[in-house]
């Protein structure tokens, strides 16, 4: 069960005002991508072009591809939650292992904050017209699967998935979408 704290969490848009927050957050150790170096290139993308980073977590755009990212807010940065996709396809990216990832920092985890903010986004996507949506999670992170079980996600399999050049398992879970 989710505690109460989770009603106090909600999803913002990246913004200025954000930045002082998330910037602690990563300067504390926290990293916005399990790859290598993705902290360290964040603060520096940071320090470089501040706009230019909030751009780019509001409109994750590539070729084809559609995204953004919100931050999990209780007056402090508590994490974040990214969507992707293809318009018109299904499948997540192919450089995707989901079409969603999440990630709480470690002081706030434990309060509801990662299933709540997993529920307000599919609310936030639900109109994209998309059935469902794959996730993946580590076969040991028990707290993830949770969170997907508890937003209606069910097992799909398992797949193998590159991560710094390495394969690794990941098992894949599907949320359907009301159209």
């Amino acid at each position: 069960m989710a505690d109460r704290s989770a009603t106090m969490m909600t999803l913002v848009r990246p913004a200025r005002r954000y930045l002082p927050s998330y910037i602690a957050a990563l300067e504390g150790g926290w990293a916005p991508a399990s790859r290598a170096g993705a902290r360290e290139q964040e603060l520096t993308a940071l320090a470089d072009d501040p706009d230019a980073v909030i751009a780019r977590l509001n409109n994750n755009v590539g070729p084809d591809l559609l995204g953004f990212t919100r931050f999990l807010w209780d007056g402090d940065f508590c994490g974040r939650i990214a969507f992707r996709y293809h318009p018109g396809q299904t499948a997540p990216p192919p450089d995707a292992s989901g079409h969603i990832g999440y990630g709480v920092v470690a002081e706030k985890r434990g309060r509801g904050y990662a299933t709540a903010a997993l529920r307000l986004l599919l609310e936030e996507i639900s109109g994209l017209g998309l059935p469902s949506l794959l996730l993946t999670t580590d076969p040991e992170n028990i707290a993830s699967q949770r969170v997907i079980i508890a937003n209606g996600g069910v097992r799909a399999g398992e797949e193998m998935h590159l991560n710094g050049g390495r394969p690794i398992p990941l098992l894949v879970w599907r949320i359907g979408l009301p159209r």
